[in-house]
């Protein structure tokens, strides 16, 4: 093997589980000198856990890490920078208060008479940011300074620590322009140059191709593999990540549900040039009572972005909203619920469930949130409503007056449909509804998404298994890059949505 491409890092059978996931299950990953190597996956595929077990924040249950060929038990996050392997998150850990110099040399600052050297101070990190082709002045105050800038004030951070052998940038592009993007791509370019390596953690698979010399996909806590960029096609990979062939996509076509018989001509809700920047770029739909709209992508597309748009958790920058024909003004939550909107948000037990509340407590929160705080459900009408989504939705309790967080996920997922059924939505979205249930629970899920249509509902439908959208939607969505691609209707396959998504439509 050539000096350029000696193995820095060398994972070997990595193996780490918490209580109930098995997060890593047998992962070897390698990364070379001068190498920008992108680690890709949908959510849960185990990322994070192996980007924490190599920089000390978890310790693996077994397996071995390699340094430079000596094998290294990385303790702490400080040991892992003293060794020379240091991570920039997406959100950027600095402190905005301080100046870029600060920020760069803190807990390092040189001294002089047992005071800071600010000349010294800031002519090193005047240094470091022009190591980065950046020229700026670094006495500048951080939280006035760009995205951008921040990220390379931790990059500079990050080398400046220790003698860096290893820089993991995790969706350092995330909040990025595309000049900010490809400026980022110089240095990471520049420091490849010099012999660094890179580990690239992103959804943006453009920039997978832009700027990596290989990539390892993980699927599900294990290793499907480890290919050379410039040899993987881009559907090929998101196969990969995704979990399916192509062979199986031709034998699976599936058809869009015929019951759209229901579906209104004229629009319930019209976006027109609706976005957020940084979020979701401006984009054209119509929503139709009656009907199921799905939305595909990969994990940072902008399916949620959407969602949260239309809820109102995010305000519009630029575009219009018209409801029933009258342009929607006032974009909150409770506004959104006022308009009867409703949305079941991705995670169920950070942004659903509330765990130490029963089910009937859980069930009555929209309701009670839309009638105000000072116009109390009494305790009967609220017991009524309880039984009637529990005995709808079939959710196996022996009681309402059970704890929530002692049903299982498919039956906790019913419990928060639950609550904003009793609101009598006009609009349904459902981000993820079936993600962690069983297939039992999934299929009622999706038959009561298609009925709920039938009865005249509008339905958005989040899910990041094809499938499940081409199963329960009427029209399907496409998003890549926060970007709204197409849209598709009538005989959509699965491989129509993933050659779409991987752009080569």
């Amino acid at each position: 093997m050539s000096e350029s491409t000696k193995s820095i890092i060398v994972m070997k059978d990595i193996v780490k589980s918490f209580p109930g996931v098995h997060a890593l299950q047998g992962v070897d990953f390698s990364l070379n000198k001068g190498e920008i190597h992108a680690l890709v996956g949908e959510n849960g595929a185990g990322k994070s856990t192996l980007v924490k077990v190599l920089t000390g924040v978890e310790h693996p249950d077994s397996g071995t890490i390699s340094l430079d060929g000596v094998e290294v038990s990385i303790k702490s996050p400080l040991h892992a920078q003293s060794l020379g392997i240091n991570p920039v998150y997406q959100e950027v850990n600095l402190c905005p208060n301080l100046t870029i110099s600060e920020n760069i040399l803190i807990g390092r600052q040189p001294m002089k008479w047992g005071r800071i050297d600010w000349n010294t101070m800031n002519a090193q990190a005047k240094k470091a940011m022009l190591g980065l082709d950046i020229d700026i002045d670094v006495t500048k105050v951080l939280g006035s300074c760009s995205v951008a800038i921040q990220q390379m004030t931790a990059i500079a951070r990050a080398l400046v620590i220790s003698s860096a052998k290893v820089l993991i940038l995790d969706e350092p592009t995330s909040s990025l322009t595309q000049h900010e993007t490809a400026q980022l791509f110089g240095v990471m370019r520049k420091l490849k140059n010099e012999g660094m390596g890179i580990i690239f953690i992103t959804h943006f698979l453009d920039q997978v191709y832009d700027i990596s010399d290989q990539i390892t996909v993980l699927r599900n806590g294990k290793l499907v593999g480890t290919y050379k960029t410039a040899s993987l096609p881009k559907l090929e990979l998101i196969t990969k990540m995704i979990g399916r062939t192509i062979t199986e996509f031709d034998d699976m076509t599936k058809l869009k549900s015929d019951s759209g018989h229901m579906i209104k001509s004229e629009p319930l809700i019209e976006l027109e040039g609706i976005g957020h920047s940084g979020s979701i770029e401006p984009f054209d739909l119509q929503l139709h009572s009656g009907e199921v709209v799905g939305l595909a992508g990969l994990l940072g597309s902008g399916r949620t972005e959407i969602a949260e748009l239309l809820f109102g958790i995010t305000k519009p920058d630029s575009g219009t909203m018209t409801m029933d024909g009258k342009v929607v003004k006032n974009f909150t939550p409770i506004d959104s619920i006022e308009r009867a909107i409703a949305l079941c948000p991705e995670d169920r037990k950070k942004e659903g469930i509330v765990a130490d509340l029963t089910i009937r407590e859980n069930i009555i929160l929209a309701m009670q949130a839309s009638l105000g705080w000072f116009k109390y459900l009494r305790l009967q009408e609220q017991y009524t409503i309880a039984d009637k989504y529990i005995k709808l939705l079939n959710i196996s309790t022996p009681s309402p007056d059970q704890l929530v967080k002692n049903l299982s996920g498919g039956n906790q997922q019913k419990v928060i449909l639950a609550r904003w059924l009793a609101t009598n939505p006009r609009l349904l979205i459902l981000d993820e509804p079936t993600r962690g249930i069983d297939i039992g629970a999934k299929a009622e899920i999706q038959k009561l998404v298609l009925s709920l249509a039938e009865e005249g509902m509008s339905c958005v439908f989040i899910s990041s298994e094809l499938e499940e959208v081409l199963r329960t939607s009427h029209r399907i969505v496409i998003l890549r890059d926060h970007k709204k691609v197409t849209e598709l209707s009538g005989d959509v396959t699965e491989q129509q949505i993933m050659k779409s998504i991987a752009g080569s439509e």
